[in-house]
Protein backbone atom coordinates (compact mmCIF):
# COMPACT_ATOMS: atom_id res chain seq x y z
CA UNK A 1 0.00 0.00 0.00
CA UNK A 2 1.36 3.49 -0.55
CA UNK A 3 2.14 6.08 1.66
CA UNK A 4 -0.34 8.19 0.48
CA UNK A 5 -3.22 5.46 1.57
CA UNK A 6 -1.54 4.55 4.56
CA UNK A 7 -1.79 7.78 5.72
CA UNK A 8 -5.94 7.49 5.82
CA UNK A 9 -5.71 4.47 7.80
CA UNK A 10 -7.27 4.58 11.41
CA UNK A 11 -6.90 1.95 14.02
CA UNK A 12 -9.87 0.14 15.22
CA UNK A 13 -10.82 2.27 18.34
CA UNK A 14 -10.82 5.21 16.32
CA UNK A 15 -12.61 3.49 13.33
CA UNK A 16 -15.66 2.64 15.97
CA UNK A 17 -16.05 5.48 17.04
CA UNK A 18 -16.19 7.35 13.71
CA UNK A 19 -18.39 4.60 12.29
CA UNK A 20 -20.95 4.85 15.58
CA UNK A 21 -20.02 1.61 17.43
CA UNK A 22 -18.37 0.54 20.26
CA UNK A 23 -15.08 -1.44 19.79
CA UNK A 24 -16.15 -4.23 21.32
CA UNK A 25 -19.59 -4.58 18.64
CA UNK A 26 -16.74 -3.86 15.72
CA UNK A 27 -14.22 -7.09 17.32
CA UNK A 28 -17.42 -8.77 16.85
CA UNK A 29 -17.88 -7.95 13.58
CA UNK A 30 -14.60 -8.80 12.46
CA UNK A 31 -14.34 -12.28 14.27
CA UNK A 32 -18.13 -13.24 12.86
CA UNK A 33 -16.97 -12.75 9.24
CA UNK A 34 -18.90 -9.32 8.70
CA UNK A 35 -15.81 -7.94 7.19
CA UNK A 36 -12.01 -7.80 7.12
CA UNK A 37 -9.31 -4.84 7.93
CA UNK A 38 -7.81 -2.77 5.16
CA UNK A 39 -4.57 -3.79 6.48
CA UNK A 40 -2.82 -5.41 9.23
CA UNK A 41 0.26 -4.23 10.06
CA UNK A 42 3.53 -6.51 10.66
CA UNK A 43 2.66 -5.79 14.59
CA UNK A 44 -0.97 -6.68 14.27
CA UNK A 45 -2.86 -3.79 14.12
CA UNK A 46 -5.85 -3.60 12.04
CA UNK A 47 -6.12 -0.52 10.04
CA UNK A 48 -9.12 0.85 8.29
CA UNK A 49 -9.86 3.16 5.81
CA UNK A 50 -12.78 5.18 4.80
CA UNK A 51 -14.96 2.29 2.71
CA UNK A 52 -14.00 0.26 5.70
CA UNK A 53 -16.01 3.11 8.13
CA UNK A 54 -18.88 3.17 5.85
CA UNK A 55 -19.12 -0.47 5.46
CA UNK A 56 -19.37 -0.65 9.02
CA UNK A 57 -21.80 2.18 9.77
CA UNK A 58 -23.85 -0.27 6.54
CA UNK A 59 -24.07 -3.15 8.77
CA UNK A 60 -24.99 -1.28 11.94
CA UNK A 61 -28.05 0.43 10.09
CA UNK A 62 -29.34 -3.04 8.62
CA UNK A 63 -28.71 -4.63 12.27
CA UNK A 64 -30.79 -1.45 13.70
CA UNK A 65 -33.48 -1.95 11.38
CA UNK A 66 -33.98 -5.81 12.19
CA UNK A 67 -31.54 -7.64 9.85
CA UNK A 68 -29.50 -9.80 12.48
CA UNK A 69 -26.65 -10.39 11.73
CA UNK A 70 -26.17 -13.64 10.25
CA UNK A 71 -28.36 -12.40 7.56
CA UNK A 72 -26.04 -9.64 7.17
CA UNK A 73 -22.93 -11.67 6.40
CA UNK A 74 -25.13 -14.32 3.94
CA UNK A 75 -26.18 -10.93 2.08
CA UNK A 76 -22.46 -10.35 1.84
CA UNK A 77 -21.28 -13.75 1.06
CA UNK A 78 -23.91 -13.77 -1.83
CA UNK A 79 -21.60 -12.16 -3.94
CA UNK A 80 -22.74 -8.89 -3.63
CA UNK A 81 -19.49 -7.30 -1.96
CA UNK A 82 -16.51 -9.00 -0.54
CA UNK A 83 -15.78 -8.81 3.02
CA UNK A 84 -13.55 -5.14 2.03
CA UNK A 85 -16.92 -3.81 0.94
CA UNK A 86 -15.21 -4.00 -3.11
CA UNK A 87 -18.24 -5.25 -5.48
CA UNK A 88 -16.94 -8.00 -7.13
Amino acid sequence: MNVEKRKLLIPIGAAAKKAGISRQSLQYYLMVGLLEPTEVTPTGRRMFDGKAIERIRLIKKLNDSGYPLRAIRELFLEGRTDLKGTKR
